[in-house]
């Protein structure tokens, strides 16, 4: 029979099968293929032999890796097959639009399993392809969101894991998790998650947690603060570098569920069991309460405030005359309710739109960053995207690619650029100097998949 191979290459085989009948201790064996060969101990001894050892095996595991990455090859390339036989030209044009018009689409990148209970939360890292997940299994799992594979588990919370977040000094970006266990844990990422600090002093469970942003509204973010909400009715406000807590705010008469602050950190939102959402300037020494909103119906679960990029649409539902300033950072907010709806608010206390459309609690809402849209996640199982441009019109809803309860829903930290300058595909925000700001088209959502958790991401 022809051999495909070159005699070099029939060599170095015949020699690999030698060395590794020898070292699984198949002496017989390897003598009779020796003698079949001509290849004697004179010409392949047996300090020859151990380099020879596992090279076999080493083939044997390259060759599956191939045959796996051929596969998904293929699949891609019926997927890409079918998608070019369909095409239309709408369809064509619609792949070449800017990411200020991307939104989420079926089916997910990836599903992220591993979680042995629900998802409760999940973080983008702002510079690396890291994604955070935490579970009430009591774990934080670590992905990398562009290979989609877990890179590590983090233990250390004894009970469920309610958030994450991550953030911190400029080139030293911390993790952050709170917890059932009434305990704030920090980790380093830059030392195999190391727990570096624990934050003790909440008397009930820490629902909440998020890094406070410093420096000018657009600039890339910088902070030694964070925030914390808890059912013992409190925010408190932390520092990371001691672990003091600087400020304890009250004002909410139930546990306040949900807390964001505004892009240059001088504002908070939260939102709670009360069914209120206070606004709270957190510049001067005492947090001065600005607004309380009042409407729905149960218990708010989430909340967030409205990018600048966002105002010319918002402005037009609250019947402004004219869209307030960029550089103004807390002019629009959005609860979401256990009563099923999402309320849009304006900085007069005003009900300007109230979403409906979930058929279960509402548990997450995160703006696109452009501006043009509002993303909310719920126990419908849905993914819902509304259309601000369009008066909050409900423009998309995500059905079938979750089994269970939607939980948690974040956008992937913008690309900031210090130059300005950004790739073909980038669509830029201009930030303070020369920094601009580069749309990420990337989604992740947890939810609780039968008893398991599962994460899903979903890209351009």
């Amino acid at each position: 029979m022809a051999t495909i191979l070159t005699s070099r290459q029939a060599e170095e085989l015949h020699k690999s099968l030698i060395a590794y009948l020898s070292s699984q201790n198949l002496t017989q064996a390897a003598t009779a293929l020796r003698g079949e060969l001509g290849v004697g101990e004179e010409v392949f001894d047996s300090e020859k032999s151990k380099k020879y050892e596992g090279l076999l095996e080493k083939k044997w595991t390259s060759a599956v890796r191939l045959q796996k990455k051929i596969l998904d090859l293929e699949i891609k390339n019926a997927a890409l097959q079918s998608d070019l036989e369909n095409a239309t030209l709408s369809s064509l044009s619609r792949r070449h639009q800017d990411p200020a018009n991307w939104l989420p689409k079926a089916p997910p990148r990836y599903v992220l399993e591993s979680h042995q209970k629900p998802v409760t939360c999940v973080a983008f890292h702002p510079v690396f392809s890291s994604l955070a997940s935490g579970s009430e299994d009591y774990t934080i799992k670590i992905w990398d969101w562009e290979l989609g594979e877990l890179e590590r588990t983090i233990k250390g919370h004894t009970k469920a894991v309610l958030d994450v977040d991550f953030g911190g000094p400029r080139g030293g970006t911390l993790l952050a998790s709170c917890s059932s266990d009434l305990s704030i844990k920090l980790w380093d990422p830059s030392d195999e998650y190391k727990n570096i600090r624990t934050l003790p002093g909440h008397d009930h469970i820490i629902s909440s947690i998020r890094f406070i942003p410093s420096g000018a509204a657009g600039a890339p973010s910088s902070s030694t603060h964070l925030v914390s909400a808890s059912k013992d009715n409190t925010l408190k406000i932390w520092d990371v570098t001691t672990a003091y807590c600087l400020k304890t705010i009250t004002g909410h008469t139930d546990w306040p569920r949900a807390v964001c602050p505004s892009i240059d950190g001088r504002y908070l939102l939260s939102t709670g069991s009360d069914q209120s959402a206070r606004l709270w300037d957190i510049s001067s020494r005492e947090a001065e309460q600005k607004l309380i909103l009042f409407g729905h119906e149960n218990f708010n679960l989430c909340c967030a405030i409205a990018p600048s990029t966002s105002y010319p649409h918002l402005s037009k539902l609250a019947n402004l005359d004219k869209s307030p300033s960029p550089n103004s950072t807390a002019e629009f907010f959005v609860t979401g309710s256990r009563d099923k709806q999402i309320r849009l608010w304006d900085a007069r206390g005003n009900c300007i739109k109230v979403l409906v459309g979930h058929d279960n609690w509402v548990r997450g809402l995160v703006f696109h960053p452009g501006g043009k849209y509002l993303i909310s996640v719920a126990d419908d199982r849905t993914m819902r995207c509304w259309d601000l441009s369009q008066e909050g019109k409900c423009v998309q809803v995500m059905k079938g690619v979750y089994e269970g309860f939607v939980s948690c829903v974040r956008w992937a930290p913008d690309v900031v650029k210090e130059d300005g300058g950004v790739n073909g595909n980038g669509f830029e925000k201009k930030g303070a100097g020369t920094a601009t700001a580069q749309i990420r088209c990337m989604v992740a959502t947890g939810s609780v998949d039968g008893v398991e958790g599962k994460v899903r991401i979903f890209a351009s």
